[in-house]
């Protein structure tokens, strides 16, 4: 069997015997911090600090240039699953990441 049908299966054994009263729980707890709202030229200096221009930028975001171009000068903002993106990028080694760009 699959690695993950005996990951499933002790588990399901395991909260089975917690149930009947014979075993422990094991409690995991996860905190998602709130998101993180980047000014638009806090936007351009992450995009700057990446190495990134604005059609790079926007082809790794998912989103036109014309859309990077208005964050960047104020006129829109980005919504939560950008500013997650955004905080990756801040997150990660930028010298060590790599980026690919399919034409």
């Amino acid at each position: 069997m699959s690695s993950l049908f005996d990951d499933l299966k002790q588990g399901l054994e395991e909260a089975i015997a917690y149930e009947k009263g014979r075993g422990k729980a094991r409690v995991k707890t996860y905190m998602i911090m709130p998101v993180k709202e980047y000014t638009n030229k806090e936007i351009r200096e992450i995009r700057m600090k990446a190495g990134m221009t604005q059609s790079v930028f926007a082809a790794y975001m998912g989103v036109s240039k014309k859309t990077v171009e208005a964050w960047e000068c104020g006129r829109t903002h980005p919504t939560g699953p950008v500013f997650r993106l955004l905080d990756v990028l801040t997150a990660e080694d930028l010298d060590q990441t790599e980026f690919v760009i399919v034409k």
